[in-house]
C-alpha cells in the first residue's frame, strides 16, 4: 500500500483536527443537554475574526524561524489608533491603524535584518514601546467609538454564519496562501526559516524576506485589532496576553514549527477554527474557565506530541514494516 509522504501528513494535521472538532460539535447534542444551531457557527466565525489575522502574524514569523511578540500589543495599539482617528470616516481609522502596523514591522524587521539580531528581544522591546504608545495615546483609560452602526455593520450577519469582518479575515488568509502558492515568496519564506545560511548561499534575498515578513506580521495585527475595536466600539489600553497566547496556539495547532521553515496560511486558519470550534464547546456546555483552560492546554500537548520529529519517524518506520512483511 502507498504511503502518503510524511510533508504530506504533517501538512494535513491541522485539517484533522478541524475535522475532529466540527464533529464533536455536531454530536455534543446527542452527549449533553447543548443545541447547536446556525448561530453557533456564527460565533465561531467571529472568534476566527477576532485573532484569525493575528494568528496569521504569529504563525508567519514561526515560519520565518523567527516569533513576533510586538504584534500583540500592535493588536491593541492599531485598534486605539481606529478609534481615535475613524470618527470622521471608518475607512481612515483602518488606513492609519495599517500604517502603525506596517511601520512597525518594517523598523523591527530592519533591526533584526540589518544588525543579524534575534527577533525575540527586538520586538520584545516594540512589544513594549507599542504598549506605551497605547497607554499614552488612550491617558490609560478605555475610548468609546462613538459611531456604534459601524460595529453593527461589521458583525452583521451574512448568509446567516458570516459577518463581513469573518469574510474580510477570510479574503486575507486566500491572499496570503495564494502567495505562499503560486509564487516564489512562499518556498523562500520557509527556507529562510528552515537554514537561513544555505538560504544566502542559494541566492534568496534573506534580508527583504525578513523586512517583508515583519512588515506583513504588522499589518495583518493592525487589521484584526482594528476591526475587533469597531465590533466592540471601544479600545482598550491593555489588552493583556490572551490574545497573543490565542494566536500562538492556533499557529502551532495549526502546524507551525517553533523551528522555524514548516507551516502554511491555511494550516493556520485551521487551527484558528479548531481552536474556535473548541471554545464553542467549551461555552454551549457552560464549563467554567478553568476547564477551558486545562483542554487547551492538553490539545496543544496533543498536538506537540503527535507532531514530535522522534514519533512520527517511528509510526513511518512502523508502517514500512507493516507494508512490507
Amino acid at each position: 500500500m502507498r504511503r502518503l509522504p510524511a510533508a504530506v501528513r504533517n501538512d494535513a494535521f491541522p485539517f484533522v483536527t478541524l475535522a475532529v472538532m466540527v464533529i464533536a460539535l455536531a454530536l455534543l447534542p446527542q452527549v449533553s443537554h447543548a443545541t447547536i444551531t446556525q448561530l453557533n457557527v456564527y460565533d465561531i466565525l467571529q472568534t476566527f475574526a477576532d485573532y484569525g489575522l493575528l494568528a496569521l502574524a504569529v504563525g508567519l514569523s514561526m515560519i520565518l524561524g523567527e516569533y513576533d511578540l510586538s504584534v500583540a500589543s500592535g493588536y491593541g495599539l492599531a485598534g486605539l489608533v481606529a478609534v481615535l482617528t475613524g470618527e470622521g470616516s471608518p475607512a481612515w481609522g483602518i488606513l492609519a491603524a495599517l500604517a502603525i502596523g506596517a511601520a512597525a514591522g518594517i523598523v523591527q524587521g530592519g533591526l533584526i535584518a540589518g544588525l543579524r539580531l534575534a527577533a525575540v528581544p527586538v520586538t520584545l522591546g516594540g512589544f513594549i514601546v507599542l504598549l506605551g504608545l497605547t497607554h499614552v495615546l488612550s491617558h490609560n483609560n478605555d475610548i468609546t467609538y462613538d459611531r456604534i452602526s459601524v460595529g453593527l455593520r461589521l458583525d452583521q450577519p451574512i448568509a446567516s454564519v458570516f459577518s463581513i469582518r469573518s469574510l474580510i479575515t477570510i479574503a486575507g488568509f486566500l491572499a496570503v496562501a495564494g502567495v505562499f502558492t503560486f509564487t516564489r515568496l512562499g518556498p523562500a519564506i520557509r527556507g529562510t526559516g528552515g537554514d537561513r545560511r544555505a538560504s544566502r548561499i542559494s541566492g534568496v534575498r534573506v534580508d527583504r524576506i525578513l523586512i517583508g515578513v515583519f512588515t506583513l506580521t504588522g499589518v495583518s495585527a493592525a487589521a484584526a485589532g482594528a476591526m475587533h475595536s469597531y465590533s466592540l466600539s471601544s479600545a482598550q489600553p491593555d489588552l493583556g496576553f490572551n490574545p497573543l497566547i490565542f494566536a500562538t496556539i492556533a499557529a502551532l495547532v495549526g502546524g507551525v514549527k517553533l523551528a522555524g521553515g514548516r507551516g502554511s496560511p491555511l494550516g493556520i486558519a485551521a487551527g484558528v477554527l479548531s481552536l474556535a470550534t473548541l471554545q464553542e464547546i467549551l461555552a454551549a456546555v457552560a464549563a467554567p474557565q478553568y476547564t477551558g483552560d486545562l483542554v487547551t492546554g492538553v490539545l496543544l500537548l496533543i498536538v506537540t506530541i503527535l507532531a514530535a520529529p522522534v514519533l512520527t519517524s517511528w509510526w513511518s518506520r512502523r508502517t514500512r514494516a507493516l507494508s512490507n512483511p
